[in-house]
């Protein structure tokens, strides 16, 4: 169905009213950065990285296991094929990913909400795959459906997001087979943010495309990006059949598809940022070239998910140095492919929203605003190291985004910045609270946190002395108070209510 008659079936008279009773609140449009990106590597490190990954790609090659007709393009496509494994001809793989648009936009059922990935944007999503939620008052747990949908909620109420996510958590109390349609049934209803799609089957990669055929319209979901869905590259060198097969969907209909390595470095990669980037570029160059070979023009992004690894207890580390080298370079190759870029977000090891999980975290954000990232998954919720999302710490990451919105900004220097007429009134020895400059912009001058607390010791103290994650669990109690769902056309509504039912009903619940 075309944009205009969707549209147009969204017009009813309930819909309107539910929209004038909606709290109101506002949400941000997508980052356009108006600082310059960190580079950290010059020309002669770039060529030698560019040059070493298409040695990996010609001599050592990648895997496509249990992929037959993978291995049929790649052979067609020019590649040496050799069982599972597949060498690709220098400059065959950067070639073909030429066909992969530099930024696209994906749209949103609300259309005021829609992003456009790519450029000098940031578009800010959510913690992504989780099997356990925390909070201040339950503690630790498998997630369920009901935390699922709090997230949901959560999302669509934080100013700073512009993206609902995916996988926000994995609601273990669904079986796996079904779970992904009450995912997606979830994003679609209660928000009106743009979504992902599921991976873990391309069974349910062709059910996410089917919704979004009913919420979108057909026509309109081949014309046009709906989802942005995350395909992980099994490091080193491995393409999985399910997430191949995944992205396979998605690319045939014109979805975008996040082609991103998972590396923990010393255990997935060399323990060293130049081999780290190298493997990275090549895998990524492979995973892109496969998705313009199923479809030329498919939207991708050029992922780069890494973290360093405690060589004594092999866990991952988060907000490091190395961490940090690996994106700002793995932002520049992106960017000298044309590519959008994704990578970042509120990593932590911490166990709790504490100290540690806020230096890390803020370490991984202010990195991905430098390093030129254009899709930020993972941007709040994320602790223990992506084991866990946490309401607590979902609302905390949230509000500091808006640190990053205003870091974009730039310096401003037009004549209203300059403030001579300001500096003339108050003169030597004065103060600047009274004067005409301050009047005029103190409501728009400086960024204003909606959780830290600012008040004097004494009412902090009469308050009950609360800390941030007290406040962060007040605010999350808040938000879900004050959350109205957004309206949606009847029939769009029971369309997609009958689809999940029936595609439940077509098979036994596994758990498995």
């Amino acid at each position: 169905m075309a944009e205009s008659a969707r549209r147009g079936r969204g017009g009813g008279g309930a819909a309107r009213r539910a929209e004038r009773s909606a709290v109101s609140f506002e949400t941000a449009k997508y980052i356009e950065r108006n600082i310059p990106n960190f580079e950290i590597l010059n020309e002669e490190a770039l060529e030698i990285i560019e040059r070493n990954a298409d040695t990996i790609l010609e001599e050592i090659g990648v895997n496509f296991p249990d992929n037959p007709d993978a291995l049929a393009l790649w052979r067609d496509a020019g590649a040496i094929v050799t069982g599972d494994r597949v060498r690709i001809p220098r400059g065959l793989a950067r070639e073909l990913c030429k066909t992969a648009p530099a930024e696209f936009t994906q749209h949103a059922r609300n259309p005021n909400r829609n992003v456009v990935i790519g450029g000098r944007n940031l578009v800010l999503a959510p913690v992504y795959g989780p099997p356990f939620v925390r909070d201040a008052a339950g503690g630790r747990r498998y997630a369920t459906m009901a935390d699922f949908n709090k997230f949901v909620k959560l999302g669509y109420m934080s100013k700073w997001l512009h993206h609902s996510g995916g996988t926000v958590c994995e609601p273990t109390d669904i079986p796996v087979n079904k779970r992904h349609l009450d995912m997606l049934h979830a994003h679609m209803t209660l928000s009106d943010k743009p979504f992902m799609g599921s991976v873990t089957e391309p069974s349910r990669a062709q059910d996410s495309v089917d919704m979004c055929n009913v919420l979108f319209g057909a026509d309109f979901v081949q014309q046009n990006t709906v989802m942005t869905s995350l395909i992980n590259i099994n490091s080193p060198m491995t393409f999985d059949d399910v997430m191949m097969g995944a992205l396979k969907v998605f690319a045939e209909n014109n979805q975008a598809s996040i082609i991103s390595p998972f590396i923990v470095g010393g255990a997935m990669a060399p323990v060293s940022v130049a081999g780290t980037l190298t493997q990275v570029l090549a895998e990524v160059m492979a995973g892109i070239a496969y998705s313009q070979l199923v479809r030329k023009g498919a939207p991708v992004i050029f992922g780069a998910f890494v973290t360093s690894i405690d060589m004594n207890s092999g866990a991952p580390t988060f907000g490091t140095p190395e961490a940090a080298h690996i994106t700002y370079g793995a932002g520049q190759l992106a960017r000298r492919m044309k590519l959008p870029f994704r990578s970042a977000g509120s990593f932590c090891g911490s166990k709790l929203p504490d100290a540690q999980a806020a230096y890390e975290t803020s370490n991984s954000l202010n990195m991905g605003l430098l390093s030129g990232v254009n899709f930020m998954l993972h941007a709040c919720g994320w602790l223990e190291g992506g084991l866990v999302a946490s309401f607590e710490k979902f609302v905390m990451d949230a509000d500091q985004l808006g640190t990053l919105h205003h870091l974009a900004q730039g310096v401003q220097i037009d004549e209203n910045a300059q403030a001579m007429d300001a500096i003339r009134e108050v003169g030597p020895g004065g103060h600047y609270l009274g004067c005409a400059h301050t009047q005029a912009n103190f409501k728009q001058a400086f960024w204003k946190s909606d959780l830290l607390d600012y008040k004097p010791f004494e009412t902090w103290a009469d308050e009950g002395s609360r800390d941030t994650q007290t406040l962060a669990a007040v605010r999350v109690e808040k938000m879900l108070g004050d959350y109205v769902q957004p309206p949606m056309d009847i029939a769009v509504r029971e369309a997609l209510d009958a689809y999940v039912a029936q595609r439940k009903a077509a098979e036994p619940d596994s758990f498995m």
